[in-house]
């Protein structure tokens, strides 16, 4: 059995504050890892654009076509395709559906 004196203690104490910057950064180092984060992508299609969503190289979501709306069209420009991409991650990010209404669509002047 150890005997805790004044002796012990300051030693101790002298051995933690001289490596705690060594135990702070080793803690820092492992609990801040580096957040993977969905990707998106444009892709040509037959008659326009769609986009891929994906995540560690993996494809999640690849749509060809504009969803909600009744025909079965592609996206008239990359840049429609993209900032529909967005509003779908930012809505998995926030953990909610990510499905597209067509008032999305709307608020995102997407050229139907």
């Amino acid at each position: 059995m150890m005997i805790i004196n004044a002796q012990n203690l300051k030693f101790f104490r002298r051995l933690f504050r001289k490596n705690l910057p060594i135990i702070v950064f080793f803690l820092l180092l492992t609990t801040c890892k580096k957040k993977e984060s969905l990707q998106t992508k444009s892709i040509k299609t037959a008659s326009g654009w769609g986009y891929t969503i994906s995540y560690k190289d993996k494809i999640l979501i690849r749509q060809s076509i504009i969803p909600v709306i009744s025909n079965t069209k592609s996206f008239k420009s990359e840049d429609d395709a993209l900032k529909v991409a967005a509003l779908v991650v930012k809505k998995l990010n926030q953990n909610t559906s990510p499905s597209v209404t067509k008032n999305d669509l709307i608020l995102l002047k997407i050229k139907m």
